[in-house]
């Protein structure tokens, strides 16, 4: 059974840091594609950021460039997102997902997913 198991969300003030990890296990982790989405109240489900099998690869949405860094441990199955200079319109749920090797930033494409951590940015 593939668990996505997020943690790391909470509560920070604008401009502040807060490091996401994602623990994966019932999977060949090494083989999969990660992504980092999250959804807001009333809005659509959106990638944050993404990364490849072997980790030499990265994608990051354009609002999050210079301020988020995605990052993988293969040895330990685990994910992390590095949130420095949160702004208020980070806040949402933040969501980790897996897909069988290669990148994309369609949340529709992926086949696992965690159950979500709250990120709430306060002005």
């Amino acid at each position: 059974q593939v668990q996505l198991v997020e943690s790391g969300g909470g509560l920070v003030q604008a401009g502040g840091s807060l490091r996401l990890s994602c623990a994966a296990s019932g999977l060949t982790f090494s083989s999969y594609a990660m992504g980092w989405f999250r959804q807001a109240p009333g809005k659509e489900r959106d990638v944050v950021a993404a990364i490849s099998w072997t980790g030499g690869r990265t994608y990051y949405e354009d609002s999050v460039k210079g301020r988020f860094t995605m990052s993988r441990d293969n040895a330990k199955n685990t994910v992390y997102l590095q949130m420095n200079s949160l702004k208020p319109e980070d806040t949402a749920v933040y969501y980790c997902a897996a897909r069988k090797r290669l990148t994309s930033t369609r949340p529709d494409t992926y086949d696992y997913w965690g159950q979500g951590t709250q990120v709430t940015v306060s002005s």
